[in-house]
């Protein structure tokens, strides 16, 4: 979830689809990160991989690992 400031309500920004192995869905997500250019990456031991999702995908890809 990303919350803009003095917002009412947050935006999905990664998952958001319930748990799973689809690139809109996490499994047991454990770290994230944002950089500077908003991209979120997330770790999913769930899925044994490493998820991104540049600032308004509407997917994830996997960078690293993958079932």
């Amino acid at each position: 979830m990303k919350w803009m400031e003095g917002a009412k309500q947050g935006i999905v920004v990664a998952g958001g689809q319930g748990e799973g192995n689809d690139l809109t869905q996490l499994l047991y997500p454990q770290g994230v990160v944002v950089d500077q250019l908003g991209t979120v990456y997330v770790a999913d031991p769930g899925n044994d991989r490493i998820m991104r999702w540049p600032q308004g995908a509407t997917q994830g890809s996997v960078i690293v690992g993958g079932n």
